[in-house]
């Protein structure tokens, strides 16, 4: 199935965290969005293989989101080599989207940064020709490249290139997040097992407060930020958020 929008995580939680409400947004809009997590998460301290399917298929339905796929790379010790970017540009032929949501180039996780450069450089790759690849009944695939790729903000000393307002979803968003119960902290699931920089009630408040503090910098109430190497153009101006100065 082509798709408008593939947004493509290395864990399960990571689209959740940096483009859900933008996800979301599109999703409103009649755009066919969907989802592509490289590993199982295996790694985390918290949950299991199993649970995280779980929680990545709940996450998904409060989105809104009906396809969702995962590579099975491994979890702290995938590569940008040949073969995980063969893997990855088969996922990209078969999905052809328009435009690919990314995790960010440089962040504290390695995970992240090794993968945004797996992905920008396999969204490249899969434009040429002589780079053959096959379907799930080994069909040729077609090249494809997408237009435009967004790398999501996942930690705080990032400046955006692009934010976009989520203000309308945003509570719709904190709950696609807040789906990853033993990762992040929940009522629910309160503050047991072993604790991790993201499992306590902080992170998620730390989670809002960015979203905050992007949107204020344009005027609305939440926003989520985007980083991209080539120049965004618009058709008119009644794409603008337009906001006193």
């Amino acid at each position: 199935m082509k798709l408008d929008i593939l947004a493509i995580g290395v864990h399960p939680d990571d689209v959740e965290l940096g483009c859900s409400g933008t996800i979301i947004n599109e999703l409103k809009l009649g755009k066919r969005v969907g989802v592509l997590d490289l590993t199982q998460g295996e790694l985390g301290t918290r949950g299991t293989i199993e649970t995280r399917y779980a929680e990545a298929a709940s996450a998904a339905k409060i989105m809104g989101v009906g396809i969702r796929e995962n590579l099975k790379m491994r979890d702290g010790f995938f590569r940008n080599d040949e073969e995980h970017q063969l893997k990855l540009i088969s996922a990209i032929r078969k999905y052809q989207p328009e435009v690919v949501l990314a995790n960010v180039l440089h962040d504290r996780h390695p995970d992240h940064g090794r993968a945004g450069h797996l992905i920008a450089d396999a969204c490249f790759l899969s434009g040429l020709a002589k780079i053959v690849t096959t379907d799930e009944k080994k069909n040729p695939q077609e090249r494809w490249r997408p237009k435009y790729i967004l790398h999501y903000i996942q930690d705080w000393y990032h400046e955006p290139d692009l934010l976009i307002d989520i203000s309308d979803v945003f509570e719709q968003r904190m709950k696609a997040i807040e789906a990853y119960s033993t990762q992040f902290y929940s009522s629910a699931a309160g503050e047991e097992g072993v604790q991790t920089y993201i499992s306590t009630p902080d992170f998620l408040d730390s989670v809002r407060a960015r979203a905050r503090m992007l949107g204020k910098r344009i005027g609305v109430k939440f926003a989520e930020g985007f980083i991209t190497e080539k120049k965004i153009g618009i058709r008119n101006v009644d794409s603008l958020i337009l906001v006193e100065t």
